[in-house]
């Protein structure tokens, strides 16, 4: 254990986002998403959902400033499940998390479901959650310390 840590960022966490440099991405998958098949490096994050996992991270993860769009959620697919009532609840949550450590966080850039799958084929890593949440989803894009 580390001081100043959340104990949700496993080691091997740590070690990626340490790692990353500027534009790098990093997504946070949901239950349902193919992080396997998908990436790069693998974390497995399985008995935690996205938001907890996503406010661990913005404690220690800056954003990339130069970019207008430095986060991105999957967009819903009409006409399926979770697509009836607009926008998933769980993207406020994501709102609240990121603007609390980014006060000039002007939203979400929002990615076809193929197209999503495309670029996080290309992320630096893939974390693997255990969230149930529909559309639950984020690629952050990693940004310097100034």
């Amino acid at each position: 254990m580390l001081k100043g840590i959340s104990s949700i960022i496993s080691p091997e966490l740590l070690k990626i986002l340490m790692e990353m440099g500027h534009g790098d991405e990093l997504v946070i998958g949901d239950g349902n998403f193919p992080a396997a098949a998908y990436a790069k490096r693998l974390v497995r994050l399985d008995g935690h959902g996205v938001p907890d996992i996503l406010e661990a991270v913005m404690q220690l993860f800056p954003l990339d400033q130069f970019e207008s769009k430095r986060a991105f959620l999957m967009e819903v697919v009409p006409g399926s499940k979770g697509s009836e009532s607009g926008d998933p609840v769980i993207w406020n949550t994501y709102q609240e998390i990121i603007t609390k450590h980014e006060s000039d966080f002007s939203g979400f850039g929002h990615i076809e479901r193929f197209a999503f799958y495309e670029r996080a084929k290309q992320a630096y890593a893939i974390v693997a959650t255990g969230e149930q949440a529909l559309y639950a989803n984020v690629i952050l894009k990693k940004g310097v310390i100034s």
